[in-house]
């Protein structure tokens, strides 16, 4: 009789991939992976670099899984792998934008037409892309707060247990990370 992988707890697909079984990860990333990759798109605002960063989170994962702990829940714990991913992320595209800026001007890419079309309406799609772009400009702990509760829908409990800051943590920084998103939006 063989034993079925998507009965098994997390825990347990953790400890049967330690032992060298290959399916038991397997299972683990199809059950987390569209998390995962949710929270690095509403990170980075960009697909490409979600997938990147999803790809690394197991990769890196993997490579812990010995030091997983199975009293928490491994959708936490990988959470806080993208999390760790998403900030290297945004720390390389920070250098990358310091260096973009040093490139000689007949070689930059011409700038963008800031005008607005005031009688155009804006589809939902459009919306949204404004939005996570907005998302992008909040500081790090203001946008990983906002990420968990508002699009991984967290509790405000599983939020702190994931950026190991109190519930009143999370819930002053969900507030000041709608302020500022709004003050973004406005802008």
């Amino acid at each position: 009789m063989s034993l079925d992988l998507a009965e098994c707890s997390d825990g347990e697909l953790a400890a049967l991939a330690i032992g060298g079984r290959q399916s038991a990860y397997t299972e683990l990333m199809r059950r987390h992976r569209e998390a995962i990759f949710r929270f690095a798109r509403a990170h980075t605002a960009d697909d490409d670099a979600a997938l990147d960063i999803t790809q690394q989170t197991f990769i890196a994962g993997f490579a812990a899984l010995k030091r997983y702990d199975r009293s928490r829940p491994m959708k936490h714990w990988l959470t806080r792998i993208a999390l760790n991913k998403c900030r290297d992320w945004g720390r390389r595209r920070k250098v990358r934008a310091l260096f973009a800026f040093a490139a000689p001007l007949e070689g930059a890419p011409d700038p963008v037409d800031t005008s607005a079309d005031v009688e155009r309406e804006a589809s939902d799609r459009q919306e949204l892309a404004e939005v996570m772009h907005a998302m992008v400009k909040l500081p790090a702990k203001l946008k990983d707060v906002l990420v968990l509760r508002a699009i991984e829908g967290a509790s405000q409990a599983e939020a702190a247990a994931i950026l190991g800051i109190t519930e009143k943590a999370v819930e002053t920084r969900l507030h000041r990370a709608r302020n500022k998103l709004q003050e973004v939006l406005r802008a």
